[in-house]
């Protein structure tokens, strides 16, 4: 299925601010590297323990990625808004089952791509490797970043943080859902939001 052409549109936009060397022909064949989807609110793209086929770039709405302990409570890894990327990489590069379940936080429409979409986009356009590296780097300092923040910093620190990488999903997400993502409860969370509007 061809992405949407507003979906379209999102990608083709976020690519040419990332490889702005890249021409009008080299953005139609990335383009083409990816399958539109809409996704439903609640829908599953990745269930954990079965190998993930796809990782997706979000055009539009929000995905998550969430763990699930033996007591059956989440554990919220991941947001995935407008102009983000989600993915099991391990599970998708090594055919691993994935340790996260992937699901639309509400209706989306997001971009698909396979196992070899860095391989292809490599064969594109010679700004890829920088490219890569620059995605790779966000990823890691954005995760580093979130573990430290979650062993040693309090709650409300975690809370602000929430805020600078996702300014957009305050409003946007359901309190048990950033509650989930910080490791606190949700009436815990209730008490930071008003201690932080008293300031």
């Amino acid at each position: 299925m061809n992405p949407p052409a507003d979906a379209q549109a999102v990608l083709l936009d976020y690519f040419r601010r990332h490889l702005p060397g890249a021409t009008a022909e080299e953005l139609a064949a990335i383009g083409s590297l990816f399958e539109g989807r809409r996704l439903a609110r609640h829908e599953v793209l990745v269930r954990a323990g079965e190998v993930a086929r796809v990782g997706a770039f979000v055009a539009r709405g929000c995905l998550r990625s969430f763990v699930v302990d033996e007591k059956g409570k989440e554990h919220i890894v991941q947001f995935a808004p407008e102009n983000w990327w989600i993915s099991d990489q391990n599970s998708l590069n090594r055919h691993e089952p994935a340790q996260f379940t992937i699901d639309a936080v509400e209706d989306s429409e997001v971009l698909l791509f396979d196992a070899t979409f860095f391989r292809k986009l490599s064969q594109i356009t010679p700004d890829f490797p920088e490219f890569f590296h620059r995605l790779l780097q966000n990823n890691v300092r954005t995760l580093q970043r979130r573990l430290v923040l979650t062993l040693s910093a309090p709650a409300e620190q975690r809370y602000v943080d929430f805020l600078q990488t996702y300014p957009t999903l305050a409003r946007r997400l359901p309190q048990r859902m950033i509650a989930s993502y910080l490791g606190v409860t949700p009436e815990s969370l209730s008490r930071i939001r008003r201690e932080l509007a008293g300031h």
